[in-house]
């Protein structure tokens, strides 16, 4: 019912743009005849060069969904004042719960291009981009991209399965449910921003070697971090981490060939951890004797704490990765960039697994 209303609601928008573009449009043209037949030339001549160079400002929209596709596409476009980015979940405002606004519609439907997930949790996309009047936008879906990079949610030893993956829906056939953290792994990112280049040079043939060229050297950056993290894990006292929470981080671990255990899936909703989860947890911290147990941003650290409690030593640390779900357009202002944000975690890592 939403989505309808919200459907609804951005068509009468759209309709009430084109018919006060419209109108103005009249009203140009009707300024020019109602001049004099002297002037009727030179004002038609101004409205054509009025619309040339309205035609030549022109800027490329990009709208993209989280801060890591806002970020890689800021630094592809660089100095190129001519691009304005937008991030939709701007606000703190989880991936998974998120649902957009009719003006965020308006903002999809209209730009030159999109940039999203493609997960379970951007269903509402498909809804979103049935209302574009861009012809020519392109639309890049990063699990696309990726093809068969990306990964199959998977409940290890311990974590707590989701009602629906333990009963199912019953008669209903239930297809992969796939992880959409996909841009925690920065090799993952290196073919992300690769493609978004590509994109960005679709729609503006103009800047195509200066986007290739600052993709080239972003993910130059991207992979001496990866090498990074390659080295710290190689030389590292312990080869497991442990969440007491959510755990987004399948592909991070992948890539350099950690294992891990956890409370959740990285998708999940729960935030309470039953007796038998936190148990085998601490009973994993003493078993392999982990001296940090990890959670993710804006976690409340219950879950964590009771694991640190129950477990023999009782003197695991508590330690935060940033899983960038909920980076706000405050953050950004401050500083805060998918590079910088990664370099900290890995220095959490680090401490994390020696």
């Amino acid at each position: 019912m939403k989505n309808l209303i919200s459907k609804v609601f951005t068509r009468r928008l759209l309709i009430r743009n084109r018919r006060m573009l419209s109108l103005a449009v009249v009203a140009a043209i009707s300024a020019g005849a109602f001049s004099g037949c002297g002037n009727s030339s030179s004002a038609s001549q101004k409205i054509d060069d009025e619309a040339v160079a309205m035609s030549d400002a022109k800027n490329i929209s990009v709208v993209t969904t989280i801060f890591p596709e806002y970020d890689w596409v800021k630094e592809i476009v660089g100095d190129n004042g001519n691009v304005d980015i937008t991030m939709l979940l701007d606000n703190g405002v989880d991936l998974h719960s998120y649902q957009p606004t009719a003006e965020d519609i308006m903002k999809i439907s209209t730009c030159d291009v999109f940039v999203y997930v493609g997960g379970e949790s951007d269903d509402w996309v498909e809804d979103a981009l049935s209302e574009a009047v861009n012809e020519n936008m392109q639309v890049v879906n990063l699990l696309e991209v990726l093809g068969d990079s990306v990964k199959e949610e998977e409940v290890v030893e311990g974590m707590e399965a989701e009602e629906e993956e333990e009963e199912g829906e019953e008669g209903e056939e239930e297809g992969p449910e796939y992880d959409e953290h996909v841009w925690l792994s920065l090799k993952n990112s290196q073919v992300l921003v690769s493609a978004l280049a590509d994109s960005l040079a679709a729609v503006d043939s103009t800047n195509a070697d200066s986007y290739k060229a600052n993709a080239d050297a972003y993910n130059n950056k991207l992979a001496e971090l990866d090498k990074k993290y390659e080295d710290t894990v190689s030389s590292a006292a312990t080869k497991t981490i442990l969440f007491g929470d959510r755990f987004p981080f399948r592909y991070m671990v992948d890539d350099y060939g950690l294992d891990y255990y956890a409370a959740f899936v990285g998708c999940s909703a729960e935030t309470e951890a039953s007796f038998e989860t936190v148990k085998f947890l601490a009973d994993k911290v003493d078993e392999l004797g982990l001296k940090s147990v990890f959670t993710i941003e804006n976690s409340d650290q219950k879950i964590a704490q009771t694991i640190v409690e129950t477990s023999s030593s009782k003197d695991a640390k508590i330690l935060t990765i940033d899983s960038m779900q909920s980076t706000t357009s405050d953050d950004v202002e401050k500083g805060a960039t998918y590079l910088s944000i990664m370099e900290n975690n890995l220095e959490v890592l680090k401490e994390g697994i020696n």
